[in-house]
């Protein structure tokens, strides 16, 4: 995404920065209840959902109480040859929890780092897994094929962000790159199972991708999906309700969605973000068809979803003014 981002050619970089600045208030996450057994290294709790594959359920927090890092689900897959992590959290000091937590399950090595799109809190604990032994190879770095160029657009922004709400938590979150693009559908070896990674167009941001597990058919949809609280749109709300679409076609028995509680009852997830999505489209659209403006917008559209969503009013609102500049050009 450029720093500018422009609609039809008209200019709208106030937009963008407050969509930035949003962003850490309108990503957080339920923690899971679940009967699985727990991994919890340093407090840092892992979820087991068994079979090799763990995660780790960020705080449901806004930023005004208090963001720390932590807040969406990141996760590991563990294969017969090593390991591959999906997102790191959202700084240096998160990726370290997490590489010790995967230690402790596990003494094969870190062959991936995936991260499944370019938001602050599920890339900044990469530089952790950096770190290894002399004798160690250094994981391959995976994302989306616009994942880097985003990254470099975005630096500086996000570094005032980290060191604004993080503080001395910040040291060390630095961007790393991926080495590998991923710009078509393409699978990653863990020996004894494979992992489909899937890019896609503009959806809920421009490098969006989702990793789907051979061995337990576990889909890992990054922000794609939402679970409890409201869904975010950054990118494209026509595209993002596409890539749902997509995704329920996906042969998966469990859902890791990029925020909130896993689930088996992943069509259903899916369907409840596609409705509150489509009727933010609806709403959005007749506001503007009868030339309310987006201030007014962001007071009535998708209304009737409040009930449905945590945190609605706060991100409801900045869906809202993300969506409605895009739409007014139509």
């Amino acid at each position: 995404m450029n720093l500018t981002m422009q609609y039809n050619g008209h200019s709208t970089f106030n937009t963008f920065l407050v969509l930035i600045c949003a962003l850490f208030s309108v990503v957080g996450c339920a923690h899971a209840q679940t009967d699985h057994p727990d991994v919890k290294p340093a407090n840092f709790a892992i979820e087991e959902l068994g079979n090799g594959i763990y995660v780790h359920h960020g705080a449901h927090l806004d930023i005004d109480t208090g963001y720390q890092g932590d807040i969406c689900n990141i996760s590991f897959v563990v294969g017969s040859l090593g390991v591959a992590v999906i997102d790191t959290g959202g700084s240096f000091k998160v990726g370290n929890q997490l590489r010790d937590a995967i230690k402790k399950v596990t003494k094969l090595p870190i062959l991936y780092v995936i991260n499944t799109h370019v938001h602050p809190d599920h890339i900044f604990g990469n530089a952790a897994f950096l770190q290894n032994k002399p004798d160690e190879a250094k994981p391959v770095f995976v994302g989306h094929a616009k994942l880097g160029d985003a990254m470099q657009l975005r630096k500086e922004i996000y570094d005032k962000l980290n060191q604004k709400y993080l503080g001395d938590d910040a040291k060390g979150s630095e961007i790393v790159k991926p080495t590998l693009p991923v710009k078509a559908v393409m699978d990653l070896d863990l020996g004894d199972r494979t992992l489909r990674l899937t890019p896609y167009a503009v959806a809920h941001s421009n490098t969006d991708i989702s990793v789907l597990d051979s061995k337990t058919h576990t889909l890992f949809t990054g922000d794609l999906l939402f679970i409890e609280r409201t869904p975010v749109v950054e990118g494209d709300i026509k595209g993002l309700i596409a890539a749902i679409d997509d995704l329920k076609t996906y042969p998966a028995t469990q859902v890791v969605p990029g925020h909130g509680p896993t689930t088996k009852d992943w069509l259903t997830a899916l369907n409840n973000s596609q409705r509150y999505l489509n009727i933010l489209l609806t709403d959005v659209r007749n506001s503007i068809k009868k030339g309310e403006s987006m201030e007014r917008a962001m007071d009535t559209a998708a209304a009737s979803e409040k009930d449905q969503w945590q945190l609605f009013d706060i991100a409801n609102r900045r869906n809202v003014n993300t969506i409605y500049p895009m739409l007014e050009w139509e």
